[in-house]
Parts: C-alpha cells; structure tokens; sequence
C-alpha cells in the first residue's frame, strides 16, 4: 500500500473514533514512524508504498492514539514557546495557554541582560523556567517539583536547550517552603527572588469538564487540588510572597473560572503594585499576575 492511501484511511480511521485533530495526529504519528524530520515530508512520499515493517510500526502508533493516549506521549516530545521539550508519563503535557506565562515575564523584563533569580514551583518538564533561561540569558532558576521522575524530564530539556548551567533542581513538595528556600539561597548566593512562576494543580477533584484521556494518562499529582482547584494557588502564593524582591513579578496559570477568587488573593496579599487577570487566546482567564514596585 502506499503511503497516501494509509495516511488517507487513518485519518477517517480517526475521525471515525472521534478524535479532535485526525488529520493533523495522523501526519504527526506518521512521520514519527517513518522517521522522518518534518511533517512535510510525508507529502514527498505520498506514492512509496510502505513495507511490511513500516505498516507495522504505524499500526502499533495508530492503536496507541485510538486508545486515548496523547499524542505527545507517543512521540516523547511537545513543542512549547518554540522549542521542543521531552515529555513522559511522569510530566503534564505543555498546553499553549501556558505561553502567556513567558510572554508576560519577558514583556515585564525591561532589562533582558539582567541577572534574574527566577523560582518555577512544579515545574514538570520545565516548560515555562527554561523557555525563561532561553530568552534571558544571564538569569538564573530554581527548578522545583515533588516528582523524581519530572525532574529527570526537566533536567534532559535543560541539557538539550543548552541551558543547565543556570539551572539548580529541587526535589521537593513546594509547600516545604523553608527547603526551597535553603536551595535559592545556596545557589543564587541571595534571599530574594525576582520572578515566581508557576503551573500548579488547580483542576478541582470533582470537575466533570476534565476528559477522561487526561484523567487516565497525565499524572494526577498535577492536575487535582482541593478547594475547588484554589488549594495550592492561594498556599503557594501566600507562603512565597515575603520573598519577592522590590521590583518583582509573580505569574500562576489558574483555571478559567478562578480568575475573580486568584485576583482576591492577590489583593489580599498588599504587596503587589498592578495585580491584574491575564486572558488566553479563547478569552478565559488564565493566569494570575502581580507586579512589585518598590
């Protein structure tokens, strides 16, 4: 068979089985399976008839989609703020939303060459910390999660973004703020942090809306908090408020109807100059933002 006709087959295969994007996880497996650098390529290929071999290994990619798995699982890799990222079973999936994280920081970073102390707290594959060392290139991170497994992610994205010798990680719950702390301290030889970050939990146990692919194979340790998702959004943000630095910026991604309780937190913190609510591209809050001056 070749290629074109497998490809064409998949995708209605797909679309069949109700899967969002057919069209677009079928190039993406395929060209994965035959090796191949760009998506693109395929359409170079379209009249190659496939081996036996070839046909085996798509199938196996193609069964793995239609039982729910992610597509980023399946490949090892998410593209995120324009670099590519390992994931893995163990890390959440970088989501596009998340980007407004980097664009906000590096928007309120007038000073590009500055030496910023910068904290990710549940960082996973360090999406959001290292696209930060890649845009600021003499600031540093603190790279902080409760998973061992994340953090092996995260520690190979900051060797492939050429990026790890401004990077410490810490194995650590975020909520053990005195540990986190003793690690800033040590390596950025200072007390007080510039920029916080962070994409914790916020999706509430309970929550209909959350599909049941995410449920099944992204790590709930990353997903779920209690008090309606608010948990640790109001405890992270309390516990390292006292540690911002004079002229400093704190950024949470928060889920889409949180944006009036996470602007009430913020405000109740007075310390922070402008707090307002960022909006993703669909229009939902997204992400919490309070600016320190002075």
């Amino acid at each position: 068979m070749k290629l074109k006709e497998v490809l064409d087959k998949t995708t209605a295969f797909f679309k069949e089985k109700k899967i969002e994007t057919p069209r677009l996880d079928a190039e993406l497996l395929f060209a994965h399976g035959l090796k191949l650098t760009e998506r693109i390529q395929l359409y170079l290929k379209f009249d190659q008839p496939l081996s036996e071999a070839e046909l085996t290994t798509l199938r196996e990619l193609v069964r793995r989609r239609v039982q729910g798995e992610p597509v980023a699982y399946i490949l090892g890799y998410r593209d995120f703020y324009g670099h590519r990222f390992e994931v893995n079973s163990s890390t959440l999936i970088p989501r596009p939303e998340t980007e407004h994280i980097v664009e906000e920081v590096t928007k309120w970073a007038d000073d590009k060459d500055k030496e910023y102390r910068i904290i990710d707290l549940g960082a996973g594959t360090g999406c959001i910390g290292l696209s930060l060392l890649k845009e600021l290139p003499q600031a540093k991170l603190l790279s902080v999660d409760v998973s061992e497994g994340a953090l092996e992610v995260a520690k190979r994205n900051a060797v492939a973004l050429e990026v790890a010798d401004r990077v410490q990680f810490v194995h650590a719950d975020a909520g053990n703020v005195d540990l986190v702390m003793s690690a800033f301290k040590d390596f950025m030889r200072h007390d007080n942090v510039d920029v916080l970050v962070s994409n914790p939990p916020y999706i509430a146990n309970n929550d209909p809306a959350v599909e049941e692919n995410v449920k099944k194979f992204e790590p709930a340790s990353a997903l779920f908090a209690d008090d309606e998702g608010l948990a640790l959004l109001k405890k992270w943000s309390q516990a390292y408020a006292p540690f911002l630095s004079p002229n400093s910026v704190m950024l949470m991604e928060m889920g889409m109807s949180q944006g009036s309780a996470m602007q009430n937190q913020f405000e109740s913190l007075n310390l922070f100059n402008n707090v307002r609510v960022v909006k993703d591209l669909s229009g939902h809050d997204r992400v919490i933002y309070g600016v320190k001056h002075g």
